[in-house]
């Protein structure tokens, strides 16, 4: 277990070794806090772009099913009507310019895991680039949109929103509740009380900690063919090499689990690269990993690798509250 790993594994245990981090949580606090209150006193630039901003973030640090809930929000939005565009930082992305528009045909590597993800699953125009507020301009010379999303990007103030959705792992919550780096915390705990939505991911029901939202197994994709399996594919008790490069691997090992296979749990860490030998696994078993990590393995995948499709649900009560917030911004 590498050092990230053991730090990540103590924020929600509660070790008590963490109590020797607090004058860097101090200070990291101070500087966060400084950060926020200078935007919302005006004295910090950001951009308000002509269209409504919609950002999607965390936080904390970690997998809290961010993808599968934008790619909701981007066929709801549809449904109504609506032209949609993503901005993203595009993290771990090597693109030759910025701003980058990505598109299908380009690589992780150039375009970025969870972009990619993005405009392959939904055709949607996304640009990437750290500074939000450059991208939402990009796009907006490019394409004609009605509303922006933006992959995270809840601590970037530089860019101006109108909601703000939060989205919170259910099982492992916010941790021992402190800052990076003695917790998992990108900003104080009291920060969900100024956003407009905090979505727990796992919750089947709404609860005063946020909506309910759960991740729903949907088929098997065949990484290399792309072609289409039900989840009846492979028999209850099928032992599998399972592999997953996201904030939270467990979450997905857990899912695999629920569906009645055996999976050989491989964690790699988020956003890794991955190689036809480092996925060469004994004994022979198919593998199955996330959607994320299968745009970066179809050029070299061989035929018995999988991934599992799988689609956000919120609750109902989200819906509506979602459809008001988007009535008023866009009547």
């Amino acid at each position: 277990m590498s050092l990230a790993d053991r730090l990540s594994a103590a924020w929600y245990t509660g070790h008590r070794a963490l109590w020797l981090l607090r004058p860097l949580e101090c200070l990291y606090r101070h500087v966060v806090l400084r950060k926020r209150r200078r935007f919302e006193a005006g004295q910090g630039e950001s951009y308000r772009a002509p269209v409504p901003v919609l950002v999607v973030g965390n936080i904390t640090v970690g997998g809290t099913g961010k993808t599968p809930m934008i790619l909701w929000l981007i066929e709801h939005c549809r449904a109504r009507g609506l032209r949609v565009g993503v901005v993203s930082r595009g993290y771990g992305a090597q693109p030759p310019s910025l701003p980058w528009r990505v598109s299908a045909d380009q690589d992780a590597a150039q375009a970025g895991d969870e972009p990619l993800l993005i405009v392959r699953r939904s055709g949607v125009p996304l640009v990437i680039d750290p500074d939000r507020g450059r991208a939402v301009r990009a796009l907006l010379d490019a394409e004609p949109v009605d509303l922006v999303l933006s992959d995270d990007g809840l601590q970037h103030y530089r860019l101006a929103r109108d909601i703000e959705l939060v989205l919170i792992d259910a099982a492992r919550g916010l941790g021992n509740g402190r800052c990076l780096p003695a917790g998992p915390l990108r900003e104080p705990a009291e920060r969900l009380q100024t956003v407009d939505a905090v979505l727990c991911n796992g919750a089947p029901n709404d609860s005063p900690q946020g909506y309910g939202l759960t991740l729903q197994a949907q088929a098997l994709i065949n990484v290399s063919s792309g072609e289409r399996r039900p989840l009846s594919h492979f028999p209850p008790g099928q032992p599998l090499h399972a592999v997953a490069g996201i904030g939270n691997p467990q979450r997905f090992f857990d899912t695999l689990q629920a569906l009645h296979w055996q999976p050989v749990a491989h964690p790699f860490a988020d956003h890794a690269r991955f190689t036809l030998q480092a996925l060469s696994f004994e004994p022979p078993l198919p593998v199955v990993m996330t959607e994320k990590d299968a745009v970066k393995c179809r050029e070299f995948a061989a035929a018995d690798w999988w991934y599992l499709a799988v689609d956000a649900q919120p609750s109902p009560r989200f819906i509506g509250w979602l459809d008001q917030r988007l009535t008023d911004l866009l009547p």
